[in-house]
């Protein structure tokens, strides 16, 4: 048996960047959050799962069973309205704000441990300021949207894949950490659709890295082995999905194991045609705030659509008389939406490099880069200096901050400093080119990418790479001194350092 160090504890100062972090979330909580369109609608769906057993849509006797989202928070904010409503009938979701602290809390000290694991100790504070300072994050934990415990499985993901991964390199299994993997992917996809990112990313990473980790194994074993971790991640991932896929088979006759693309039930119609038109121009956040969210709701300002949404003068009349006739009856019948669908596709017909590259990474660079104003309560128009300075000040701020997250990360990417970087670069990959064919671009969707830009950016400011899972030659080497750091129980090396952080504290 192996000896068995005593885990190293955790430093002091920890604390110091735990107890900031907690008080710029207590802070967000006080103070009023803006209100999403999204929050009503969970809301309604725990509401009425909770007072009628029905998960739908409408009021009353007019209830209507829905898929168009998936039930992880609406859920758990029927679980909070149920324990804390009868105490506190009008303040219950405050608590609900105060554990998606906790849970976002908990997510920094994960990727701490990550980067204490795979990086080193300086990394590891690096990253633990970094995840508690981040008032992007911050912000959505007194909000009732799904963002916040989102982060968290991101961040768990990457901590379990990385344990997998440590013990596959040392030619053990972790089979607890491959399940949490697969766990942390099964809550991602029950709380939003683009779940399914963190389950391809992880299951692929560690079908990948194992791979190489048992290469001086027969190959035929060693692609055994790593079939069967990656294996055991997607069906930890995919379990959790089977009753609510059930639930839409049986109620709706349809295959549908996430939500719909377009959040709609089976039956509604979708405007097609209208949303491609979209994608024809729409590349920046103010195009979804005036022209996206209006449709259906409201008049579309004519002043609200860009030059670049006509091609020629002819275009543009046609266009205008589009947006006059939508704006007689504030909707789209399908007629309307056939006329967009047919003005789109010869827009893509002129510009097919235009739609399909230029925009799509233009819609991509926004969501990364513009200053995220709607959760500070700053005007869209961030740049407009002589309206409110005071606001543009703030969002400038906020970019700049936005910036330098991103930038550190992609220094860490590219100086090759980043643990398991082809898993972790996968996963925002794959989320960009993903958000990248939305028609409706919002800075919050990238939140998500926050767990792996701290972690890189931490790696990037370290200066020092921890040798090993970062290079392919010393995945065992490195992985099996890591094993003889840890107990047999795969999480009791963080874990353990608790009592003795605690310890230290009350000394």
């Amino acid at each position: 048996m192996p000896h068995l160090r005593r885990p190293r504890p955790w430093p002091r100062r920890w604390l110091l960047w735990i107890g900031l972090g907690i008080a710029l979330r207590l802070i967000f909580i006080c103070f009023p959050r803006p209100v999403d369109d999204d929050t009503w609608d969970y809301l309604l769906l725990g509401h009425n799962l909770l007072h009628h057993g029905i998960y739908g849509v409408g009021s009353g006797t007019g209830i209507s069973p829905s898929l168009f989202r998936l039930p992880g928070y609406p859920i758990l904010l029927a679980g909070f309205e149920r324990l804390f409503a009868p105490i506190w009938p009008n303040a219950w979701w405050k608590t609900l704000f105060l554990m998606q602290s906790a849970a976002e809390i908990c997510g920094g000290l994960l990727l701490a441990g990550f980067a204490r694991r795979h990086l080193s100790d300086r990394a590891a504070e690096i990253a633990l300021a970094l995840a508690m300072l981040c008032p992007f994050t911050a912000a959505y934990d007194g909000i009732a949207l799904t963002e916040c415990l989102s982060v968290f499985a991101v961040s768990l993901g990457i901590y379990a894949a990385g344990r997998a991964l440590d013990a596959a390199a040392a030619g053990k299994t972790d089979w607890q950490a491959l399940v949490a993997g697969g766990g942390a992917a099964a809550f991602a996809m029950l709380l939003r659709p683009d779940g399914c990112l963190l389950l391809a990313a992880l299951a692929g990473g560690v079908f990948a890295y194992t791979v190489r980790a048992r290469s001086v194994q027969p190959a035929g074993q060693a692609l055994r082995r790593s079939l069967v971790a990656a294996s055991v991640v997607c069906a930890a991932g995919l379990l959790p999905l089977v009753p609510w896929t059930v639930r839409n088979y049986v109620r709706f006759q349809v295959f549908q194991p996430l939500a719909p693309r377009y959040i709609n039930d089976p039956g509604e119609r979708v405007n097609s045609g209208f949303d491609r038109w979209l994608r024809t121009w729409s590349t920046e956040y103010v195009d979804t705030a005036n022209v996206c969210w209006n449709a259906g709701e409201g008049n579309i300002d004519l002043d609200d659509i860009p030059p670049r949404a006509f091609d020629s003068a002819n275009q543009r009349t046609r266009t205008l008389a589009l947006i006059g006739e939508y704006n007689r009856h504030d909707s789209i019948s399908a007629t309307l939406d056939s006329r967009f669908g047919a003005l789109a596709a010869e827009r893509v017909r002129a510009h097919p490099f235009r739609y399909y590259v230029t925009f799509p990474l233009l819609r991509a660079a926004d969501m990364l880069l513009r200053p995220r104003t709607v959760a500070f309560y700053l005007d869209v128009f961030w740049w407009r200096w002589s309206d409110h300075p005071g606001q543009s000040a703030c969002a400038i701020l906020l970019g700049l901050i936005n910036l330098f997250y991103v930038a550190a990360a992609a220094w860490g990417f590219v100086r090759g400093r980043v643990p398991w970087a082809w898993m972790l670069g996968g996963y925002l990959v794959l989320r960009l080119l993903l958000l990248a064919t939305l028609e409706n671009p919002e800075p919050r969707y990238t939140l998500e990418c926050y767990p792996i830009l701290i972690v890189a950016a931490a790696a990037a400011l370290a200066h020092k790479k921890k040798p090993g899972p970062t290079t392919l030659a010393g995945e065992r080497e490195t992985s099996q001194l890591a094993v003889r750091q840890s107990t047999t129980d795969p999480f009791v090396c963080e874990i353990s350092c608790i009592p003795g952080f605690w310890a230290r504290l009350q000394s």
